[in-house]
């Protein structure tokens, strides 16, 4: 009896030790789960961010937008299993490229890697740098958008805590639309400037004719200066009303040179401002014109050298030459002298002088009996107007003036017959002062 009493002791305990085992498993299996999705794959769309409207000859910036919206087909949960770390709806290692298939849309950038592209997210966003030609007509185009991707292969675990990963290359192209927008285009037809010299001013008239398939209404007319060139428009903008497609349209504005022009071409921009048909303000790409410039106004003296003796007054004859390309108006010139040479007249009339053309300044110079003989230079200086009244001074022009020795027969340049008259002249008048003197003081 005593053994059979020990036999079922011990079955109950191992019993006991057996639930208690099999209670730990149900608890320990479920934690190494694992969901698997066997099924799917990657569903990319491409789209245009921002606008997709552009101008012809514009340089343009085109975004796209590449999004996934795969979805799992097929979920299974296993156990003792490893989870997937890549999806197979997710495109791996993407690669975006934009292209054209015409010359009316140049694209500039690479493809450009931008890594996975998980579903469901906020996708990937790429901008891409083309230029609009400048010859493009109006209308739709479509760009290929090129998505080069790997996707995870469905494999077998054949290990609990091993896992192989692999991938298949593949891509897909989605077209994008790109719209070439009418718009007025500019072609400068004439441009005729007036001569300019450095610091001076004029006008040039334009004729501009309207290439573009769009009438521009409320059209504008604007002259800009190119940068730094050294030509600068005094009057920026001249309204012209409508601009259709085909037509000329004339305006005149005033330009003026730098000081410091060269004797070279500058460029001016021109640019027409309009509304379109859809109401809005806008301007059209910009044409340059070339205005030539001569350098500064400047003189010369081309007259014989004057020549005045020690002691004496003369006139001199100055005669100077237009070097410049313009003509200049009310001139008057200036002599500044000094030391011992004197002009009593120091400015003189000149008129219109022509491009290549003289004139002659009349100075009324006196030279004092103690300057010596020699060449000496004086500074004078040419004030004009140009075409516009705008007043101008020249560079320094300088005029030589030759001393010669005073005249023999004289005593500080005054002939001595002067003299002697002179002095006959003073004794006479005294000695009639002195007899008029004695005959008051006599006593009567």
């Amino acid at each position: 009896m005593a053994h059979s009493r020990f036999s079922r002791t011990c079955g109950n305990a191992a019993l006991v030790a057996i639930a208690i085992l099999v209670c730990a498993a149900a608890v320990i299996i479920p934690a190494s789960a694992a969901t698997k999705y066997l099924q799917g794959s990657p569903d990319l769309s491409a789209s245009v961010v921002g606008t997709n409207e552009f101008s012809p000859g514009e340089d343009a910036t085109i975004t796209i937008l590449i999004r996934n919206t795969g979805v799992s087909t097929l979920k299974q949960l296993n156990q003792g299993t490893i989870s997937y770390e890549d999806l197979p709806t997710t495109a791996k290692f993407s690669t975006i490229g934009l292209s054209s298939g015409t010359d009316a849309i140049i694209v500039k950038s690479d493809p450009q890697f931008v890594g996975d592209i998980p579903a469901g997210g906020a996708g990937r966003t790429v901008s891409f740098s083309a230029k609009i030609s400048s010859n493009a007509t109006i209308g739709e185009y479509q760009l290929p958008v090129t998505i080069s991707y790997q996707v995870p292969d469905i494999e077998r675990q054949e290990v609990a805590d091993v896992y192989q990963y692999s991938y298949t290359k593949t891509s897909t192209t989605i077209p994008v639309t790109i719209r070439i927008k009418p718009e007025v285009k500019i072609a400068v037809v004439e441009a005729i400037p007036d001569t300019l010299s450095a610091g001076t001013s004029g006008y040039v008239v334009l004729k501009i004719r309207n290439d573009g398939p769009e009438d521009g209404i409320k059209a504008s007319v604007k002259l800009t200066q190119s940068g730094s060139s050294a030509v600068i428009p005094t009057d920026s903008t001249a309204f012209v009303g409508d601009f259709p497609s085909g037509g000329i349209i004339s305006s005149r504005f005033k330009i003026s040179a730098s000081k410091d022009a060269a004797d070279q071409i500058y460029p001016v921009d021109v640019s027409v401002t309009y509304t379109n048909r859809e109401g809005e303000i806008v301007t059209s790409r910009s044409e340059s014109v070339g205005i030539p410039v001569s350098s500064k106004i400047s003189f010369s003296v081309t007259s014989p050298v004057p020549s005045v003796a020690a002691g004496s007054h003369d006139d001199i004859e100055v005669t100077y030459r237009n070097n410049g390309r313009t003509t200049v108006y009310e001139t008057q010139s200036r002599i500044t002298t000094h030391g011992g040479v004197t002009a009593e007249g120091t400015v003189a009339y000149l008129g219109e002088i022509r491009p290549g053309e003289t004139a002659t300044a009349l100075y009324e110079v006196a030279v004092s009996g103690e300057t010596e003989p020699g060449m000496y230079t004086f500074d004078s200086k040419l004030r004009f107007r140009d075409a516009l009244g705008n007043s101008m001074e020249s560079d320094t022009v300088p005029v030589t003036i030759q001393v010669l020795p005073a005249k023999a027969g004289t005593i500080a340049g005054i002939p001595t017959t002067i003299l002697v008259a002179g002095l006959i002249l003073v004794v006479l008048a005294a000695g009639i002062g002195y007899m008029a003197y004695l005959r008051k003081t006599k006593p009567q």
